[in-house]
């Protein structure tokens, strides 16, 4: 800190200390209403001092409501922050040990509150973030004795929750947490059952990591992502991949098109007119293939209501959508999960809106799963929805075209044993075959549909 920003933090700890003295000389603590306001049922705050001195605003503002306060703050933390908690009425204290991660300095506060009989604890998930202290105190409902604070930006804005997929990206996931807590209310990471240090990495950076005892998919993941957003109550949940190739500076522009839109899915398409991506030809002919099939699979045919990318990763689901896909049950645990998602949206008849946005193809380990491998697993998946779903599309109209071959074999078997007095036992095989096929496969069509359109029959 240069020395004219240390002089006004200390004219600050002078002013706060003479506006705290009583008449018997005695510090007291006041609520924002001027009245003492201590009341033993009343959760304590804990900060995690770093080296912003946004700490301090939050401080000031728990002083004046009267509420306990707990600062963990290592030694290297800037001398003003200590003085000034101090002076607040904080309880400042050093973590027990070194090189913390951002949880276990959380778990600290709460351990020191519990010591000193607080009902509870309130720590925002970035202490230079501005609370709202009296709505964090209302929201406290007991059932947890560690809870986070309700920021100021909660009562303004729209939240916006980024959930990030994780499996065994420790190189990477940390950039990403930083790059997308600039623009989000909460960052959480998913770290699907990693066998490396993406979870402590995701934990240092300033991340919720939510972790999987046991490998659940990519899917996996966006459900627990999903169930996570709805808990929290998120205006916007965004999802970025893990792996950093996607831009988190592209987070604001899909929020805000999401709000001016209204649409319930914003996806950032490689596909947009602003896109810059250079995808490898093998992969963009998949995808193209992939996409066809995806948007028939929904029934939509003409190409200008395509979802041009149905494949992205990178997702903006508003309150409506992240309440129910939450309550999905039939979206996979693969990577399937982004058609099943899609699916899902199409019978809500949500709006899905896309622009354009970089994917990143050049840094390392960008996928865990062969792109041939996966692209046939699609495709198979993709065959399977639609022949589940559109049975009159898949097996009616074929069979009926089997069917009608079939009698043209007929009638040829007929007119040459009429004219020649031969029977022709090829022709007849194939009118049979081509005849039974078509009849078999247009009354499994017939069945199928019944199914569908009368799902409670038996």
């Amino acid at each position: 800190m240069d020395h004219d920003g240390s002089k006004k933090f200390d004219t600050m700890v002078q002013n706060t200390e003479h506006e705290r003295q009583t008449d018997g000389g005695e510090l007291q603590t006041k609520s924002s209403s001027g009245e003492v306001d201590l009341d033993d049922d009343q959760p304590a705050f804990g900060f995690i001092a770093r080296t912003d001195l946004g700490v301090i605003e939050n401080l000031r503002r728990t002083s004046e409501y009267g509420a306990d306060t707990f600062l963990v703050a290592s030694p290297d933390v800037d001398p003003v922050i200590r003085r000034t908690a101090q002076a607040l009425g904080a309880t400042v204290f050093e973590p027990p040990i070194d090189n913390p991660t951002r949880e276990e300095l959380r778990d600290h506060l709460a351990t020191y509150a519990d010591a000193n009989n607080a009902p509870g604890i309130i720590v925002p998930t970035d202490s230079t973030t501005p609370i709202a202290v009296e709505r964090s105190v209302e929201a406290f409902d007991g059932e947890s004795f560690l809870v986070d604070a309700v920021t100021e930006k909660n009562t303004l804005e729209p939240t916006v929750l980024v959930a990030i997929p994780a499996y065994n990206e420790a190189e990477t996931v940390a950039d990403v947490v930083q790059g997308a807590r600039r623009h989000a209310d909460h960052v959480i990471v998913v770290d699907d059952a990693s066998t490396d240090e993406t979870a402590a990495e995701a934990h240092g950076a300033g991340a919720t990591v939510i972790e999987h005892d046991e490998n659940k998919g990519y899917g996996g993941a966006l459900n627990t992502a999903f169930r996570e957003a709805a808990e929290r109550k998120a205006d916007h949940l965004v999802i970025l991949d893990g792996d950093g190739q996607h831009n988190p500076d592209d987070i604001p522009q899909a929020v805000d098109i999401q709000e001016k839109s209204s649409a319930d899915i914003v996806v950032g398409s490689r596909f947009g007119d602003e896109a810059d991506t250079e995808i490898p030809i093998y992969r963009r002919f998949g995808i193209e293939v992939i996409n066809t099939l995806t948007n028939f699979s929904m029934g939509i045919v003409r190409p200008k209501s395509w979802v041009r990318d149905t494949q992205s990763g990178f997702r903006t689901y508003n309150r409506r959508a992240i309440e129910s896909l939450s309550k999905d049950q039939t979206i996979g645990d693969g990577m399937s999960a982004s058609t099943d998602i899609l699916h899902h949206a199409h019978q809500q008849n949500y709006d899905i809106e896309e622009f354009g946005t970089t994917i990143d193809y050049e840094v390392e380990n960008a996928s865990s799963q062969n792109p041939v491998s996966h692209g046939f697993t699609l495709v198979a998946n993709l065959l399977r929805t639609i022949e589940r779903d559109r049975p009159v599309t898949t097996l009616g109209i074929p069979g009926f075209i089997s069917s009608f071959i079939g009698f043209g074999f007929g009638y040829w078997t007929f007119h040459n044993y009429i004219q020649t007095g031969t029977f022709p036992m090829g022709l007849a095989i194939s009118s049979t075959f081509f005849t039974l096929a078509g009849i078999f496969t247009c009354f499994t069509a017939i069945i199928l549909h019944s199914l569908n359109t009368y799902p409670g029959g038996s």
